[in-house]
Parts: C-alpha cells; sequence; structure tokens
C-alpha cells in the first residue's frame, strides 16, 4: 500500500496538476484572478494544435497499423455504451427526470480534450509512451455519445429538436476541426515538419499548458460555487462515480485488446473524461428543454476537477502497475 501511495503522490506533485489546484483555491477564496478571455482563446487553440500535430507526427513515424483500428472501433464503441451506463446510475443515484438524464449522459460518452491534453503531458513528464493516434480516437470519441443521448431521449417518449443544424455544427466544431486538421498535417510533414514547429509546440507546451489549467481550476471553482444548489448529494456522488465506472470499463476493454500502457493510459482517460464543450453546445440544440446547470456542473464542476487533481495520477498508476 506504502508503494501505491507513493506513486500516486508522485504523479499528483506535477506543476500542471497543481496549477490547476491553485486555480481551485483562488475560486474557493474568491479570489479576483483572471486570464483575460482572449489569452485563455489563444491558449486553447495553442494546445489544441500542438496534441494534434504531434499525434500525426508520431503517426507518420510508427506508421498505419491493426491497432490504430482496433483503439479506434474501442473508443467509438466506448462512446456509445458509456451513456447508457451514465443513464442507468443517474436513475439509480439521484431523482432527475428522463431528460435531464439522458442530457447529463451524453456528456459522460464524450470526451474532455483538456483532460486528455493534460494526460498527455503527464505521460510525457514521466516518460510513458504511447501511440500518436490515440488523438484520431480522442477526436472519434465526441460525437457517438449524443448519438446516444438522443436514442435515450427518443426511448422515453421525449421530443428533441435535432435537426441538419446539429450535425452541421457538431462536424464543423472548432476543437474537432484543429485537433483533426493539425493531425493530419502533422502525419503528412512527418520528421521534417516537426523539426521546423517544435520550437513553438514543443518546449513551451507544459508552461502555457500551466496557464491554460489555472484558469480551468477557476472557471471550475467558480461554477460549482454559482451552482451548488442544483446539486444533490446523489448528483455530486454520479459526477465521481461514473468517470471511475468508465475508467474501469475502458481498462476491461484495453487489457482485451492488449493495448499498451501509455495508449492504456490515454484510453482510460477518455472513458472517464466527460465534455463540458461540444455536447453541452448540442444539448442546446437538441434539448433545450434540459437543464444546462445540471449538465454543465456535473462535467465542468464536479468530474472534471476529479479527474484533473485525483483521477489522471490513478489511472496512470493502473495503467502502468498492469504492465
Amino acid at each position: 500500500m506504502p508503494s501505491i501511495l507513493d506513486a500516486l503522490a508522485g504523479n499528483l506533485l506535477v506543476p500542471t496538476i497543481l496549477f490547476f489546484v491553485l486555480g481551485l483555491i483562488a475560486a474557493t477564496i474568491r479570489s479576483d484572478l483572471s486570464i483575460p478571455a482572449g489569452a485563455a482563446k489563444f491558449l486553447s487553440l495553442y494546445l489544441l494544435l500542438s496534441i494534434g500535430f504531434k499525434g500525426g507526427s508520431n503517426l507518420a513515424a510508427h506508421g498505419v497499423t491493426t491497432d490504430l483500428f482496433l483503439t479506434l472501433s474501442a473508443g467509438v464503441m466506448l462512446s456509445f455504451a458509456l451513456p447508457l451506463v451514465a443513464f442507468l446510475l443517474l436513475k439509480a443515484m439521484t431523482r432527475l427526470d428522463s431528460l435531464n438524464a439522458a442530457a447529463v449522459a451524453g456528456h459522460y460518452g464524450s470526451i474532455s480534450i483538456v483532460t486528455f491534453v493534460t494526460a498527455v503531458s503527464l505521460a510525457d513528464q514521466v516518460g510513458l509512451g504511447y501511440d500518436g493516434y490515440m488523438v484520431a480516437v480522442a477526436a472519434a470519441m465526441e460525437i457517438p455519445a449524443i448519438l446516444s443521448a438522443l436514442w435515450l431521449v427518443h426511448r422515453a417518449g421525449i421530443r428533441s429538436s435535432e435537426g441538419g443544424h446539429l450535425w452541421r455544427d457538431l462536424l464543423a466544431n472548432g476543437s474537432v476541426v484543429l485537433l483533426l486538421g493539425s493531425f493530419v498535417i502533422g502525419a503528412l510533414t512527418g520528421q521534417k515538419g516537426m523539426e521546423m514547429v517544435a520550437p513553438f509546440i514543443v518546449t513551451p507546451f507544459t508552461g502555457l499548458l500551466c496557464l491554460f489549467l489555472l484558469d480551468m481550476g477557476l472557471t471550475a471553482g467558480r461554477s460549482v460555487i454559482q451552482n451548488r444548489h442544483l446539486l444533490s448529494p446523489g448528483l455530486f456522488a454520479f459526477g465521481i462515480v461514473m468517470p471511475l465506472a468508465g475508467a474501469a470499463i475502458a481498462f476491461g476493454t484495453g487489457l482485451a485488446l492488449g493495448i499498451a500502457p501509455g495508449s492504456l493510459f490515454l484510453l482510460i482517460v477518455l472513458a472517464a473524461s466527460a465534455s463540458y464543450i461540444a455536447v453541452p453546445a448540442a444539448m442546446r440544440i437538441a434539448l433545450p428543454q434540459a437543464e444546462p446547470g445540471i449538465y454543465l456542473t456535473l462535467s465542468l464542476g464536479i468530474t472534471f476537477p476529479f479527474n484533473i487533481a485525483l483521477g489522471l495520477p490513478l489511472y496512470l498508476w493502473v495503467a502502468t502497475a498492469a504492465a
């Protein structure tokens, strides 16, 4: 047990996670600390470009393999299935109606790209290798969960307002476009392209991620404070139990497929995370009757801080211990 705790503590005490915790503390004590909106937008664009380009460059170096298709298929299946698990848990743990339960469930099959980027940074810091195609897996897991959420609503006999504009907006989602676009550019330019842009996307990466996570800590902390009246004990517990359930399912899936520890860690992180960008935007269009204060506070205010501060070190230990 001491070795387990030592490993978790070592994975927790890294600058990126600690800056996120600093943001949470600042929000809790009502500090006026803030990151300008324009700077925060630049940081998010930078991180997506960097992680996408590095993933594409790694893919060019290692080539297309069977593992890529297996892992990609596993990610898509997880994205379809996890909302169903979330819906059942919500019905068992909370008093949410079917409409809001389905809206919340959709967030837990999709992914948090910031959690994924932080996990990649953590893997780099501890020297854990992973496959570059995990960026493509992350992008593929953005949308299937929304289909599951809409199916749950239809099954409950509730009318949704989805239409062509919803899918157009999803496919044109800025984070997906930039992530996949930079991934393709990295794959096309390979090592030569990486050498050209490395001073921009490699050296400053961790420092800029620290700033971004500081801002996310402030945002998450303030979201909980403002919407705490919406969080029943059951909902709060769900925000922690569901990522652990998703992580366990992904862990079993990854072991069955024989995925290497680094990529297994990232698959676990993707399954454990919850969207607070793409899916909320989709829910506002498809399910305008659902309560944004509930699903946003759960995904951004509860699950996201749990994953960044405690989940990532735990998932890293589990993935490496399994090896």
